[in-house]
């Protein structure tokens, strides 16, 4: 199998919604968008994130009604203080403070307007792990 892109596709109530929280605050860009559709990307991360209307027929009905529910957008970033600092200087609800896991893990969360989690990641892990 050779692999030449992937993405996460998540079930949102407002796709305008979701498609401008992750231009506004993230730096994505709709690379497609149509009625119940968006399809959003950085030439840094080698992933889409597509949204898609709750209910479109296009999904196969055991599909169509289920919420992004249970799912975390996690990006790993270079400076998470500066990315906490600039989310909460653009007005954004920090809904998970910054914690430090055992294991190296240090993350922090928000949610968009349709509650989906994104959560920026470091991991400053013992070397050799």
């Amino acid at each position: 199998m050779k692999v030449t892109s992937s993405a996460v596709s998540l079930n949102v109530d407002d796709v305008p919604a979701s498609s401008a929280f992750l231009r506004e605050h993230f730096g994505f860009r709709e690379e497609m968008a149509a009625d119940g559709f968006a399809s959003l990307t950085r030439d840094d991360i080698g992933l889409n994130v597509v949204f898609l209307r709750r209910g479109l027929t296009v999904l196969p009905a055991d599909q169509r009604e289920v919420h992004a529910a249970g799912l975390i957008l996690a990006f790993v970033v270079d400076d998470l203080e500066g990315e906490l600092a600039r989310l909460r200087a653009e007005g954004v609800t920090i809904t998970m403070p910054l914690t430090a896991d055992e294991w190296g893990e240090r993350s922090f969360q928000v949610r968009d307007p349709n509650g989906v989690i994104v959560q920026l990641v470091d991991w400053n892990g013992p070397a050799g792990h």
